[in-house]
């Protein structure tokens, strides 16, 4: 797969656009699922993807090619992210529901999988509180955790993609964590 994506790099570099649409079409879900996650907004995850998927067609020429192409792309959109989440105001609610949608939260947009009512309330109510943690949890650690445990990385990948060394990343990890397992602990 990572030398189909740097055949793709070339050949972008050379101007051919249907291999930007093909890296694109690879990489445009993974990246508003990480974005989503991040700024639990759609409309902002959605201006990211654009972001990123304009960062990499500006920087083509600086991709290095003895790095792996999804290591670059994470990076850049993870950085978009962080910029967004800098740029917020804190407005951290225990109750908060998705922006775009009334009533709606992000976990409500998960397909039944033939539970029973009480387990699906049960479920429900558990991810509600994990995204109300995930929320309040300060952006360095928020970023880490969303790669780890949402985007499901390795800690080598993420220090990869935050260009950071892999204690760093432990530590983070750590922390956040730590972190949510006192809010959770409140709760449960």
């Amino acid at each position: 797969m990572d030398t189909l994506e740097r055949r793709l790099a070339k050949l972008a570099r050379t101007g051919d656009t249907r291999a930007f649409a093909e890296i694109v079409e690879l990489y445009k879900d993974k990246i508003f699922h990480l974005a989503y996650r991040m700024l639990s907004n759609r409309h902002e995850a959605e201006d990211i993807v654009q972001d990123t998927f304009l960062r990499v067609y500006r920087n083509l020429d600086r991709y290095d090619e003895n790095q792996k192409f999804s290591t670059w792309i994470y990076r850049i959109g993870t950085n978009l992210c962080i910029d967004r989440l800098r740029k917020r105001k804190p407005n951290y609610s225990l109750d908060a529901e998705m922006t775009d949608q009334d009533g709606v939260d992000g976990y409500a947009m998960i397909p039944s999988d033939d539970r029973t009512p009480e387990t699906y309330l049960l479920v429900s109510e558990t991810q509600r509180m994990i995204h109300e943690a995930i929320e309040t949890l300060p952006a360095k650690y928020k970023s880490v955790m969303i790669l780890r445990y949402l985007q499901d990385m390795s800690l080598q990948e993420i220090s990869d993609v935050m260009d950071m060394p892999v204690t760093t990343i432990k530590t983070r990890v750590h922390r956040g964590r730590e972190f949510m397992r006192k809010k959770l602990e409140k709760k449960i």
